[in-house]
């Protein structure tokens, strides 16, 4: 029997993918239902090859544009037009599997769902872990739901851990996260507040959206991806590393207490981790090229600099403060990307902001998912007034 899928952010590089590893598997899969916030014309065509039955898109307008659309062209995907939408998608009673690939807190909502609902859950949204935590988790477990991580790196600590979870604690030392350094990792710091936009997305490895892109150039991406795997392998902070890795063949490693290490590499292209997500504990055909070792240049390997990357520490920072800190610096970071993307603050104000909002707002533990949202949004609040302040 195929498994059938949602995609939340379908028309994403990691959706885009997705629907690319789905293609070439249509004896497994079948799509049920597509995400997208604001791209009506991509997620028509995604409709009109993979025919999901429902599509959601972020606002009512962009959801009535796409309405007519299909309408005209004879598709029967039905819009969904209702604020829980994204929920109810998620965790439909005929949905096997849910790839969660919204960028940012938007996505919480949707993956506990899914959770709740006991679905097989693929996290590329990292955010639902950062902002999450401790309520995601629960809803993870009490919903019976399958967890599997799509971001390279942490699929790749999944790959290399014993499959015995219980064997963890005694065996593992630390994991080590790689990082391709972004495009300025050999850039004089001093030189970093002329940084523009476009040069701040030109990812050296991949093409990815915007935001992630920016996350990536200030090594915010890794910070979170710290916190992420914090919850994702039940490790204590100081047992996750970072190390830069230009070449991104090694996606990332795990030491042993006997000092050996495994690591896991392969091509720098996402449909490996997406596929892997997918047919776990199976193998399918991913689409990517195998790596040619007798091509394959040195592979080196860098301390991360905290002068050029100094958001990378705050990971640490929010993981030993009160519960809640982590969802505080999430909001921050997404406001002040959006504000340094809108032109209203320098690159090397992200941090800046990132700072200043960690100082202003204490939480208190939120302990559910409005408690998480009422956090996100003051803390939110917050950060846009700091930005304002540093125009």
């Amino acid at each position: 029997m195929k498994q059938r899928l949602t995609i939340l952010g379908s028309t994403g590089s990691i959706g885009t993918n997705t629907l690319d590893v789905l293609a070439r598997h249509p004896e497994r899969y079948e799509v049920f239902a597509l995400s997208a916030a604001t791209r009506v014309d991509a997620l028509l065509a995604q409709c009109a090859r993979f025919r999901p039955r429902y599509a959601v898109m972020a606002s009512g307008a962009h959801a009535r544009e796409l309405a007519e659309k299909l309408k005209a062209n004879g598709l029967p995907t039905q819009v969904l037009q209702a604020p829980d939408a994204l929920e109810q998608i998620a965790s439909h009673a005929e949905v096997d599997a849910v790839m969660a690939a919204i960028v940012g807190a938007a996505g919480l909502a949707p993956c506990i769902a899914a959770a709740r609902a006991g679905k097989r859950l693929l996290l590329a949204n990292k955010e639902a872990l950062v902002v999450g935590g401790e309520v995601f988790l629960r809803a993870v477990k009490e919903g019976g739901a399958t967890l599997l991580p799509i971001d390279s790196e942490h699929s790749a600590i999944f790959q290399s851990l014993p499959e015995d979870r219980g064997c963890w604690a005694r065996r593992v030392d630390h994991v080590l996260l790689t990082a391709s350094g972004g495009p300025f990792r050999t850039r004089d710091p001093a030189t970093l507040r002329d940084v523009t936009p476009d040069e701040a997305c030109a990812h050296p490895n991949f093409v990815m959206g915007r935001k992630i892109s920016v996350d990536s150039a200030t090594m915010m991406n890794k910070a979170l991806e710290v916190i992420e795997a914090r919850w994702l392998f039940d490790l204590a902070p100081e047992q996750i590393k970072v190390v830069i890795h230009p070449q991104q063949i090694i996606h990332s490693m795990v030491q042993f207490v006997d000092a050996s290490i495994i690591a896991q590499l392969g091509t720098p292209d996402m449909r490996v981790p997406i596929a892997c997500g997918l047919a776990w504990p199976e193998r399918v055909a991913s689409g990517a090229a195998p790596l040619d070792f007798s091509q394959l240049a040195a592979l080196t390997f860098e301390e991360a600099d905290a002068r050029r990357f100094p958001g990378l520490h705050l990971s640490w920072q929010a993981l030993a403060a009160p519960p809640g800190t982590t969802a505080v610096l999430n909001a921050a970071n997404e406001v002040a990307v959006a504000a340094f993307l809108a032109g209203r603050i320098r690159f090397d104000q992200i941090h800046a902001l990132n700072r200043a909002t960690l100082e202003r707002v204490t939480p208190s533990k939120p302990d559910s998912l409005a408690a998480l949202l009422e956090l996100d949004a003051h803390s939110r609040a917050v950060a846009a007034e700091q930005a304002g302040r540093l125009q």
